[in-house]
């Protein structure tokens, strides 16, 4: 089995899309099963980790850290990029140092170049 990979970020239902004109979430959702692909054919084991804001979505990150390891945890842009999910991403950091600490944190600036992200980190 291949390096473990979990791609955290906000689920398209809670996304506020207004910030992101360029996206919808039938785009995100498309660019996150085509990246799912593309990083399986090259061998890696990947999750995909949608979460929902605040207090839920750090609760959501923290079950799945708990549920496995990983080897390269990476938090969208989704999460990074927008102010007002500043305190989700800090919860989110010290997640993953608490229940990941082995584990690379890698960050995408757009989903397509989330590959690219995550082999910086392997």
């Amino acid at each position: 089995m291949g390096k473990k990979v979990i791609l955290m970020g906000l689920h398209p239902d809670v996304v506020d899309w207004d910030k992101w004109p360029d996206l919808s979430p039938e785009k995100l959702i498309e660019g996150t099963k085509a990246t799912k692909k593309a990083l399986e054919a090259e061998g890696f084991d990947l999750t995909i980790g949608f979460i929902k804001t605040g207090d839920e979505g750090a609760a959501e990150a923290k079950e799945m850290l708990i549920e496995s390891s990983y080897d390269v945890v990476l938090i969208g842009a989704g999460v990074r990029k927008d102010d007002d999910q500043f305190i989700l991403f800090e919860k989110l950091l010290n997640l993953i140092h608490e229940h990941a600490p082995s584990a690379r944190i890698a960050f995408n600036s757009t989903p397509s170049d989330t590959i690219e992200a995550v082999k910086r980190w392997i």
